[in-house]
């Protein structure tokens, strides 16, 4: 401000950050909590997912085992039904059988609607009542074998009977039936879950009985609406709805999955807590980066604005500088930006108004020396006009020796004149013999050519030997096929001799002229034969002979390539000679042409030395003018100091303005 106190500006920096770092904070917060979100959504349902897929695995296990199971039963039904046996051979059937599985403890076993029962002999099942079992019931309806709803065996063994109607062709009511013990899908139940800490187990519905169990105490027990386990009592109500929809239910993902041929539905479930156990930890990761990157973020940004703004404090400084008078700053130009424009501008005013004030100086300077120069060069010319008059008179004399030296000139021009002609008649003569040796080396390269054309048609012929040749061994391949046909036909002729001679000696005596006939064309045949193996044999050493005469004649082709080549390259060294010898002819026109001129200069030198003479004269006449000059110099001089006074006052005064700038 104006009273002596100085006025507080804000900082763009602080401004910035003020703006900036707000923002920065609230952009990252947003960003975790919508990850966080995303990443429990996205967990819940891969999750779920997982569990979706755990209990599918499960399901595929027991019914894969239900249905081995059902086939290895029906093998024993499909055995028993073929064979038509009697009671005792029936009988004698079901104890082979006992054993052949061990998931059925007890065998198949047998009944008959009057209340025959036949199970192996060291099977411990009790059957009292036949019509009144539930396997036995449920057998009598199906001809297929099929399983049934589970019960607790004599023992108290857990178990499920297939049963189904046996045809064995007696007439009479028969159901084959089978127990299998439900341990083996306790332990596929309780086993098999892919998932961490998720459980799952087995319910029949038909009668809510719990078939398997992790906790051993609630097997054989029944799901209900009303059980002390909330999930339990939920799960119970979802399964009488028949909606077996994954869900999320007391605070837990519950998974259903029928299990096909049979009323069970097996149910996994897993702890909602497990699952956001990972997107708690996700959710504090993401709290820990973003806290890391907003410090980070921060630090850049103080970075960033920091090296963005710096260049504004240095062109505040400099503008500061100069208002006080200061033009010996430097602007620094750090970037390409509005600020570095800005810097580049202010350096370019600086440095103009430099230049400017330095000029001012440089010229006030320079005055104030020109009017003291201009003093002494008064005084300097009135001394040196009194001195070129003696001056005048010593050149008087040096003009009497030049006349003197011209002389001395003119004859030695003379003389370089002769020595000239003498020189220019003997290149006349070089350039004579230089014009024969171009004629003769023209004809030589002539000659080359007409050479090197020859050897091309030698080529050409050589080539079209080659070629004729080549004709003449695929001619020589197509007789050795034809003679290799007629070799073929000699052979099938003598074949079919052999076999009319063969033919001959069967018909008996009616027959021997025809063998003689036959006799003849196997002779014939085989003459044939060796002269057509004769032909090719020749025709063999045809071909070697042809493929001698291709190797020689494309050996010729090379060699007269290598000539030709050769004949090329000193096509090329006379055309070399001849444009040497061209441009040595040019050189010795050029030479005599020079010879000319010197010869010229040297008549013109004659003539000028004469005209120099008469000049010293005149230098006579203006040496005596040069002396009244220098009368009329000095009386200038006089004026010229005055002046020169008035010019260094002015220069002070001059120097005094610039001096007020630092630069």
């Amino acid at each position: 401000m104006e009273n002596g106190t100085q006025r507080k500006h804000a900082k763009i920096k602080n401004k910035l950050l003020l703006f900036l770092l707000p923002a920065v904070v609230v952009a990252i917060l947003v960003l975790v909590i919508i990850s966080g979100y995303l990443s429990s959504r996205s967990l819940i349902s891969m999750a779920t997912s997982e569990l979706n897929s755990s209990i599918s695995n499960q399901a595929d296990n027991i019914e894969a085992w239900l249905n081995e199971n059902l086939q290895n039963f029906n093998t024993v039904k499909l055995l028993v039904e073929k064979s038509g046996a009697s009671d005792e051979e029936l009988q004698a059937m079901i104890d082979s059988c006992y054993g052949f599985n061990s998931y059925c403890k007890n065998g198949p076993y047998i009944a008959t609607k009057s209340g025959k029962v036949f199970k192996a002999e060291n099977s411990t099942k009790v059957i009292n009542d036949v019509t009144s079992q539930e396997w036995f019931k449920q057998g009598i309806t199906r001809v297929n074998i099929a399983y049934g709803n589970t019960y607790k065996d004599a023992d108290g063994t857990s178990v499920i009977s297939a049963s189904g109607l046996l045809d064995d062709g007696s007439g009479e009511v028969k159901v084959f039936a089978a127990d299998l013990s439900l341990d083996q899908i306790s332990i596929i139940v309780n086993s098999r879950v892919k998932m961490d800490n998720a459980a799952s187990f087995l319910v029949d519905i038909t009668d809510d009985t719990i078939l398997a169990h992790r906790d051993s105490a609630r097997v054989s027990t029944k799901l209900s609406t009303t059980d002390s386990n909330k999930l339990m009592a939920d799960i119970a109500a979802k399964v009488k709805k028949r909606n077996y929809n994954s869900v999320s239910m007391d605070s837990n993902v519950v998974a259903f999955k029928t299990i096909a041929g049979t009323d069970w539905v097996l149910v996994s479930y897993v702890a909602e807590k497990t699952i956001m156990k990972h997107v708690n930890k996700l959710i504090i990761t993401l709290a820990i980066i973003g806290a890391v990157a907003i410090v980070l973020i921060v630090l850049i940004i103080n970075f960033v604005v920091s090296k963005v703004i710096a260049p504004i404090g240095g062109i505040t400084q400099n503008i500061t500088d100069m208002s006080a008078g200061d033009f010996t700053i430097e602007v620094a130009r750090n970037s390409n930006d509005e600020i570095g424009l800005m810097s580049e501008k202010v350096s370019e005013f600086v440095a103009t108004m430099r230049g400017m004030l330095t000029s001012i100086n440089d010229e006030s300077i320079k005055l104030k020396e020109e009017s003291e120069s201009s003093d002494r060069v008064s005084k300097d010319m009135y001394e040196a006009s009194q001195a070129q008059s003696e001056a005048m008179q010593n050149l008087n004399n040096t003009v009497d020796q030049l006349a003197v030296a011209v002389n001395e000139i003119a004859e030695n021009a003379t003389t370089l004149a002769m020595v000239v002609a003498d020189t220019r008649d003997n290149s006349q003569q070089a350039n004579n013999s230089m014009k024969e040796t171009v004629e003769i080396s023209r004809n030589g390269k002539k000659d080359m050519e007409q050479l090197a054309t020859a050897m091309q048609a030698i080529k050409e012929g050589n080539n079209e030997l080659v070629d004729s040749i080549n004709e003449v061994g695929k001619a020589s391949e197509e007789i050795t096929k034809i003679v290799g046909l007629i070799a073929e036909i000699a052979e099938e002729t003598n074949l079919l001799s052999l076999n009319a001679s063969i033919e001959a000696a069967r018909a008996g005596e009616s027959g021997k002229g025809f063998a003689v006939v036959a006799t003849e064309i196997g002779k014939l045949a085989q003459n044939s034969a060796q002269s057509a193996e004769n032909i090719s044999r020749l025709i063999n050493d045809v071909g070697e002979a042809i493929n001698g005469v291709v190797r020689q004649a494309e050996t010729s082709a090379k060699n007269i390539e290598k000539n030709s080549e050769l004949i090329d390259s000193a096509v090329e060294t006379f055309d070399h000679i001849y444009n040497n010898i061209e441009k040595s002819n040019e050189l010795i026109d050029l030479m005599i042409q020079d010879v000319q001129k010197v010869d010229d200069v040297a008549t013109s030198v004659a003539a000028i030395s004469e005209e120099q003479a008469a000049s010293t004269d005149e230098i006579l006449e203006t040496s005596k003018q040069m002396v009244e000059q220098a009368n009329s110099i000095t009386r200038n001089s006089h004026d010229v100091a005055d002046n020169s006074h008035e010019l260094a006052k002015t220069s002070e005064m001059l120097t005094s303005y610039v001096n007020q700038f630092r630069i």
